[in-house]
């Protein structure tokens, strides 16, 4: 058994994100001591912005015309798509950003589709998938930012509908009630969603572990 996690967090050391997936984590390493877990940050090591474009305009040239920076970028592809395939199970620990999809995984989502070819459709299908994502405020029904999440729509298409993975998300909002004072009114309600998060965490990697 093998666990392929990646995160996409620009701000390790004090990630919401990452504190969820480190339980979610903890569960699946308890249930599998001593199986290999694959790392992969993408908010600490980025990959290249132009990745993409030279893994796209290689494709349109004959191979021995390819240029180093173009077959540098096929094995970068290659490689993330392998991490990411050839796991067992996988946790993703993706933030909203700007009310988006970070750039940091939607430049690794990119590379791994152009890596797959025409094969991308069910890249992970029926494999054990966590999403966790994270919002700094608050976007449920009623809210002043209801629909401005624009991240974990276009997460569950590429996940769930895309690459056919066995979804399960885990969320929180509010993470910035305490810091940012416009949210300071909101802290008690914060406390809960995070104390629910937490124990979504728990149950997930416990779940995840079992399949």
């Amino acid at each position: 058994m093998s666990l392929f996690r990646l995160d996409a967090s620009i701000l390790p050391a004090t990630s919401a994100s990452a504190e969820l997936a480190d339980l979610v984590q903890a569960e699946w390493s308890a249930a599998h001591p001593g199986e290999p877990v694959v790392r992969r940050h993408l908010g600490t090591d980025p990959l290249p912005a132009e990745a993409w474009t030279l893994v796209t305009t290689a494709g349109f040239a004959p191979e021995d015309q390819r240029t180093p920076a173009q077959r540098d970028a096929l094995t970068l592809a290659a490689g993330l798509k392998a991490e990411l395939t050839d796991a067992d199970a996988v946790l993703l620990a993706v933030p909203l950003y700007n009310y988006g999809v970070s750039q940091h995984f939607k430049t690794w989502v990119d590379l791994v589709i152009a890596a797959a070819g025409p094969a991308f459709e069910g890249l992970l299908k029926d494999k054990p998938t966590v999403l966790v994502t994270v919002r700094g405020g608050g976007y449920g029904p009623g809210t002043p930012r209801e629909g401005w999440d624009h991240s974990t729509p276009y997460l569950r298409r590429v996940l769930a509908d895309m690459w056919q993975a066995d979804l399960t998300i885990v969320e929180r909002e509010l993470t910035l009630a305490g810091v940012n004072p416009a949210l300071d009114h909101l802290k008690d309600l914060a406390a809960q969603r995070h104390a629910e998060a937490r124990d979504a965490a728990h149950h997930t990697g416990r779940t995840l572990a079992a399949k």
